[in-house]
């Protein structure tokens, strides 16, 4: 093989691994709580969850490999210390590879959650990915030389170091909200029941398969039954607190979420609680936090699937999904003076995937940009310099 064949062989490898890497980092940056909840099925499915008490460690076990697996596929793409690189990657994948093994063979998690809700892949194309990736790292080892730098060695740092403060930042702001890209069936704009019907193809599913819940509210001395199917035929508009456990939700912004109650409830809006806990926690969270709105039960991985945030709300209007927000970020008591078809919070502007993969590459790619076009003058310049000086002393 040809040098200029080797060259091309090697840097398309370089390519598409670098990719994969990528892509695969800022899913799961984008939906931390999402892997964190992955890596759990996996703690049980291995026996860990016992052992292992540490409450967050799914979480920091999410965003420490989505951030190491974006800044090696970025250290890659620039190479940037190649062999420190390269051996990491076969490292990782190394170990991802017999894991995914073992889920195809025995099934223990069904979908191994490489790259979030963003693409699902069977436990054995999975596998198959991984040992993809090992053939094209080894080639990617041999040809480590042909790699070619596109920043200089002393800016290397300057990038490595954005591309962790980039991740991290990227990681926080989707905790600190919802993901600001939502590959989940529970999206804003999304119309449950035209969802969870099912294709005409046989071998097809619903995009949403379980959307039911049971719960009651008293009005007066009556006792009015709750369901998914009131809800979702009712043409106004219906508050969903969400809450996987009440145990474990952060009651920080209670006076905020009471505040929302109590203007769903003079407007004449429905406000309810779904949650996967049961009475006795359910009672605690009344004592705790002072909480009136009806509560209802549903299935734990539907209630996290629907929001990420413990607890999240969602606004329903006529079966659709008009709003969602985390705790952290509810309606401030000014946004709360105007009915809901004329408050922009409750009517945000739709935007698309490509849109916000747009917004989401500039905030990256215009701060790098300017640190690489800064880089290349300066060495532009030395090397300008360097030649100048020695044209000089050749002179005389």
């Amino acid at each position: 093989m040809n040098s200029k064949l080797q060259w091309v062989v090697v840097n398309t490898c370089r390519l598409v691994v670098s990719a994969t890497f990528v892509f695969s980092g800022l899913v799961k940056l984008i939906d931390p709580q999402g892997t964190a909840y992955k890596i759990h099925d996996y703690l049980v499915a291995l026996h860990l969850s016992d052992v292992i008490s540490f409450q967050y460690l799914p979480l920091t076990l999410s965003v420490a490999l989505g951030t190491t697996e974006f800044c090696l596929g970025i250290a890659l793409l620039f190479s940037i210390r190649r062999r420190l690189t390269l051996g990491l990657m076969l490292a990782l994948t190394a170990f991802y590879t017999p894991l995914t093994l073992w889920l195809a063979i025995t099934d223990a998690v069904s979908d191994c959650g490489c790259f979030g809700d963003a693409l699902h892949l069977t436990n054995w194309q999975a596998f198959g990915k991984n040992v993809l990736l090992l053939l094209l790292l080894a080639c990617l080892w041999l040809g480590r030389d042909r790699l070619t730098r596109l920043v200089s060695e002393g800016a290397q740092w300057l990038v490595s170091l954005f591309n962790i403060l980039y991740a991290l930042f990227l990681a926080g702001i989707c905790l600190y909200g919802e993901p600001i890209i939502d590959f989940r069936p529970y999206h804003i704009g999304q119309h449950i029941p035209t969802a969870m019907e099912w294709p005409e193809d046989p071998t097809l599913l619903p995009e949403i398969l379980d959307f039911d819940f049971e719960g009651y509210a008293h009005e007066g001395d009556s006792i009015i039954p709750l369901t998914a199917g009131t809800v979702l035929a009712d043409t106004s508009y219906t508050f969903l607190l969400t809450a996987p456990h009440l145990e474990q939700a952060d009651d920080s912004n209670m006076e905020r979420i009471n505040a929302l109650y109590d203007y769903a409830h003079s407007r004449g809006y429905r406000f309810l609680c779904l949650t996967a806990s049961g009475d006795s926690a359910i009672q605690r969270w009344q004592d705790l936090t002072g909480a009136e709105y009806p509560f209802a039960f549903m299935d734990e991985l539907t209630l996290k699937t629907m929001a990420r945030s413990n607890p999240g709300v969602l606004l329903v209007h006529d079966g659709a999904i008009t709003a969602k927000r985390s705790h952290n970020l509810l309606p401030t008591e000014e946004e709360l003076t105007t009915s809901l078809d004329a408050a922009p919070w409750a009517h945000p502007r739709i935007e698309t995937h490509r849109h916000m993969l747009l917004l989401l590459l500039l905030w990256y790619l215009i701060p790098l940009g300017l640190l690489i076009v800064t880089d290349r003058t300066y060495v532009s310049i030395r090397w300008w310099r360097r030649k100048k000086a020695t044209q000089t002393a050749s002179i005389s």
